[in-house]
């Protein structure tokens, strides 16, 4: 169970860290989204949102490590993945590359759910 929740905390981890990369890259922004970053506000806030999102998926590559964090970041994945989709549904009228993301979440939001229960069963 050991294994299983630090491998299911892995992957998780590297789909919050995956977007860090558009922090430093506008093209590589623009290719993750699939929308032309058009002014300096929305760049901003997408390269804001990539580094957030480095933060929690350093947390939850931390939790890999250190098993405590394990409860604390499994909380800070699901509320940032989950918290987009819900957004993304509210709003609606996504291009494909956010319908991915979403997707993507969803089913990292599934296996990072399923390393806390082994996690929790552990002994």
């Amino acid at each position: 169970m050991r294994i299983a929740s630090t491998g299911l905390f892995l992957l998780a981890a590297i789909v919050n860290l995956a977007p860090m990369s558009g922090a430093f890259s506008v093209s590589r922004m623009e290719a993750l989204y699939g929308i032309p970053l058009e002014g300096s506000n929305l760049e901003i806030l997408l390269r804001h949102r990539a580094i957030l999102l480095g933060i929690v998926g350093a947390l939850l590559f931390g939790a890999t490590i250190h098993p405590p964090l394990r409860m604390t970041a499994l909380a800070a994945g699901l509320v940032s993945m989950l918290s987009f989709v819900v957004v993304a549904y509210v709003v609606g009228d996504y291009n494909t590359d956010l319908q991915r993301v979403a997707r993507i979440d969803v089913l990292a939001s599934g296996l990072l759910l399923l390393g806390g229960v082994f996690h929790r069963m552990a002994p």
